[in-house]
């Protein structure tokens, strides 16, 4: 049966559907449904990436088979009674369908279709759209770079009105990505970490390092780092950009305090040196350990332990998720440093300005304070 929309089958809608969810990309959807990239693209920037809900249609409506076959009962010039009869149908109700879409003359399927489709249409008032006063403030926090999940999580914990000016993460999102809603500005996407123009489902690779003389092994790591337990421990890596250029970021693990650090180059005794500076920017009493993943950049961590008294773990080969704080925190400075850029055109001046950004936003996982509250109150 061929869509009203688009001259698109429905199997192939499906196919477009069950592939963006499993993060095929749209090239290969579209050499699979026989279509040109463009029109995936259309298609999938319409809904925002988020498949529509599926329609139930009442066995009291008319199938589109069944305009179909009142559709060639009149070109053969047969009776309503007659195709009322074929189709198990009452008189009136063919009577009526032909009426509604033109008459005998230009009764067509497709057409009394497509107006079924629009007409049946009971769309549930949007909770963004009847409250103003929401809207506003989801539009402003958007502007400020958080995230609809803090948004949600921070009008949940703070709000006095209760559900009133309550909204789930997911609202937001098919607010901002669903055309056909037109509830905020196309620009507020740009404030988003990932910058996409739609829904799409994530991707994960993992790569390989090689091995560090001397290095001590997360294994070896004590049990109260393991469980966050007491602050002090963090987790470092590097942003690389264009032109070989990096910055390093290091988590505090209890508080998910981030700390920014320029580098003039990716050299072990760069990053150190960049390292040990930052790092002695902060109180003694949060400088205990730090766990890095398997770059050569930390070849030279004996000299880092020398000088700021930390003692340094590194991962298994090809584990990023035993670092799984820093990781998650370089997913979100992203929003600050996309691919593709060079690093090293940022001071550290601006550096900090960013960690700051980030340091004062609201965390799901610290139940919605900021690291820079969190980590506060861990130093007193």
């Amino acid at each position: 049966m061929v869509s009203v929309y688009g001259g698109m089958s429905h199997e192939r809608k499906a196919k477009i559907w069950t592939m963006w969810q499993q993060g095929t990309p749209m090239s290969h959807i579209a050499r699979d449904i026989k279509k040109p990239p463009a029109t995936v693209y259309s298609y999938l920037l319409y809904h925002g990436g988020i498949e529509p809900k599926k329609r139930i249609r009442r066995s009291s409506c008319l199938t589109f088979e069944e305009r179909e076959t009142i559709s060639r009962g009149i070109a053969s010039g047969s009776s309503m009674r007659d195709i009322a009869r074929q189709l198990d149908r009452h008189p009136s109700t063919i009577s009526r369908e032909i009426s509604r879409n033109g008459g005998l003359k230009r009764y067509r399927a497709t057409l009394a279709e497509k107006y079924f489709l629009k007409s049946s249409k009971r769309p549930k008032p949007l909770l963004l759209g009847e409250n103003d006063s929401l809207r506003e403030i989801v539009a402003c926090l958007l502007e400020s770079d958080w995230s609809p999940e803090q948004i949600s999580g921070w009008l949940k914990k703070y709000s006095n009105d209760g559900k009133q000016m309550s909204v789930s993460h997911e609202t937001i999102y098919k607010s901002l990505f669903i055309q056909t809603r037109g509830l905020f500005r196309e620009e507020l996407k740009k404030h988003l970490r990932t910058k996409r123009m739609f829904r799409h489902a994530k991707s994960h690779r993992v790569s390989t390092r090689g091995q560090i003389v001397d290095a001590i092994s997360i294994r070896e790591r004590p049990a109260e780092i393991e469980d966050r337990a007491i602050p002090g421990h963090w987790e470092g890596d590097l942003i690389i950009g264009s032109n070989n250029s990096a910055i390093a970021t290091v988590v505090e693990r209890y508080s998910r305090f981030t700390v920014l650090c320029k580098l003039d180059s990716k050299r072990a005794t760069s990053v150190v040196q960049s390292l040990t500076e930052q790092m002695k920017r902060l109180p003694k009493q949060v400088l205990t350990s730090l766990t890095w993943d398997r770059g050569h950049e930390m070849s030279a961590h004996k000299s880092f332990t020398m000088a700021t008294d930390m003692t340094v773990y590194f991962c298994d080969p090809s584990s990023p998720w035993q670092r799984g704080s820093n990781e998650n925190t370089n997913g979100l400075l992203r929003q600050y440093f996309p691919k593709g850029k060079g690093m090293g055109i940022y001071s550290q001046s601006q550096l900090d300005e960013i960690a700051n950004k980030l340091n004062t936003r609201p965390r799901k996982t610290l139940g919605f304070k900021t690291p820079a509250e969190v980590f506060e109150q861990a130093l007193h």
